[in-house]
């Protein structure tokens, strides 16, 4: 149904998508996108504490960008955030990654959110040797019931930095030149995001307000309610060369 209301990319994020069998039920979705749908880009947002070889060895040709969430390149300073992975090395495992992704022809991708306990991390010289086709730096947001209020699953309210803090993080990696900046703002509003009842999340008013779902009311009458705005997303630079035989990579 998004295929013939003309989606062209889509992205499998979470939770963790690998913690479903390790990977395989994301691992058919994502054959599936590419191989039957044919669209142009099919992404995955990670973690990657899940991820092994094996999976890029079955899954890898189907899959354009996987994008690694790193908050740190400090071990103490990622468990602080909640970013610890046990006995794991979050570093040692993001290198392992990346090497996995130029073996297996995928676009590699960093995200960052930026708050409290990374806020004055120099990251340029790991950023750099890591080499990302992008590396999204989002600012710590705050959505209801989500990560704040009563209902919520954790809460974030101290993570949360102040737009200056936030600009002077940016000031210190604009050399960078892969840095995509996400504030606050830009993230509210320029998603199509769809829960796992196929509805679309409206975040205009700080919180994830759902839509009928599409299998019901179909996707014209539902993406209505998804709260987009068009121009935010061309202005955060959300179209950009998102398939990897467009894309000219150092595998």
């Amino acid at each position: 149904m998004l295929k013939e209301a003309g989606m062209e990319k889509i992205n499998f994020s979470g939770g963790e998508p690998f913690l479903q069998d390790r990977g395989e039920f994301v691992g058919k979705l994502v054959q599936f996108c590419k191989q039957e749908l044919k669209l142009s880009s099919v992404s995955i947002v990670s973690n990657g504490s899940m991820i092994r070889e094996r999976w890029f060895k079955r899954y890898g040709d189907y899959l354009d960008i996987l994008a690694v969430s790193c908050d740190s390149f400090d071990e103490e300073v990622n468990v602080l955030i909640g970013r610890g992975q046990g006995n794991k090395n979050h570093i040692e495992n993001l290198q392992r990654l990346r090497k996995w992704c130029r073996d297996y022809a995928v676009a590699f991708k960093l995200n960052s959110v930026i708050n409290r306990f990374n806020v004055h991390e120099d990251m340029n010289e790991q950023i750099k040797a890591l080499n990302p086709v992008r590396w999204k730096v989002f600012q710590c947001l705050l959505i209801e019931g989500e990560n704040t209020g009563e209902d919520a699953l954790r809460e974030a309210e101290k993570f949360i930095i102040s737009d200056e803090d936030f600009e002077r993080f940016l000031d210190g990696h604009r050399e960078v030149s892969c840095l995509v900046p996400e504030s606050n703002q830009k993230m509210r509003d320029s998603y199509l995001i769809l829960d796992e009842y196929m509805r679309f999340l409206n975040c205009r008013n700080g919180r994830k307000e759902p839509s009928k779902s599409i299998l019901d009311v179909g996707v014209e009458h539902a993406i209505k309610f998804s709260g987009f705005d068009e121009k935010m997303f061309l202005s955060r630079g959300g179209k950009y060369v998102w398939s990897k035989a467009d894309m000219k990579l150092e595998w």
